[in-house]
């Protein structure tokens, strides 16, 4: 594990994470910090009062996008039209409400305050993106994440649900426009069942690497 300084936006190699994937820690949240992590396979993920700790997973959890093939179940609710998407347009709004919605597993957000406010600084700068879907005039389902370019990969960060089934459409619509964009991949960052649900899958960092380096 590394110590990072405040004065060099530089990370180690990301092969040399830690047993537990930890690369290292310290550093700050600007942008070029970030932008340096996302394009070498790194991100933050730390709780409130610990200091920033940055991975790069041995087995990243990624989609192509031109082979998610929603479930049945959801491919009925997509034709009911029960629901409006849009793209991009209250990023804010999603991101506040992945911060504070409330979690399954009772372990509460990952999101904190300098999170938050460092990627709607990404987004301002076209960087970081949303997608956001309306019942009835209410935002009631979101993602957000890291748009590394046209054709390249799309970083998945966090996904929220207010009713059933909204973050299934928000990434459903999200897939459908990587692919359309020719996006290499959705990376959706470490395994959980929801994203295996979804079609994610496992592949070796150095594949993932591979990938990123190519664009």
């Amino acid at each position: 594990m590394y110590l990072l300084h405040q004065n060099s936006l530089e990370f180690p190699d990301p092969t040399l994470a830690n047993k537990d994937d930890i690369l290292a820690i310290g550093g700050d949240l600007s942008t070029k910090r970030l932008m340096n992590a996302y394009t070498n396979g790194i991100f933050p993920w730390y709780n409130e009062n610990e200091p920033i700790i940055w991975y790069s997973p041995a087995w990243r959890m990624v989609l192509n996008p031109k082979e998610y093939k929603p479930s049945k179940s959801l491919k009925q609710t997509l034709k009911k039209d029960i629901f409006k998407v849009t793209f991009n347009q209250s990023f804010k709004e999603v991101i506040a409400h992945c911060k504070n919605i409330e979690r399954n597993d009772g372990l509460g957000t990952w999101i904190t305050d300098d999170m938050q406010n460092a990627y709607i600084k990404l987004h301002e700068l076209g960087i970081a993106r949303s997608v956001e879907v309306w019942k009835d005039n209410h935002l009631v389902g979101g993602l957000y994440g890291i748009d590394l370019g046209m054709g390249h990969v799309f970083c998945g960060e966090s996904m929220f649900s207010k009713v059933s089934n909204a973050s299934k459409v928000a990434f459903a619509w999200l897939n459908t426009y990587l692919a359309k964009n020719n996006y290499q991949l959705l990376d959706c960052q470490v395994y959980n069942e929801h994203l295996e649900s979804l079609g994610a899958y496992e592949i070796p960092r150095q594949e993932f690497l591979h990938i990123l380096q190519k664009n």
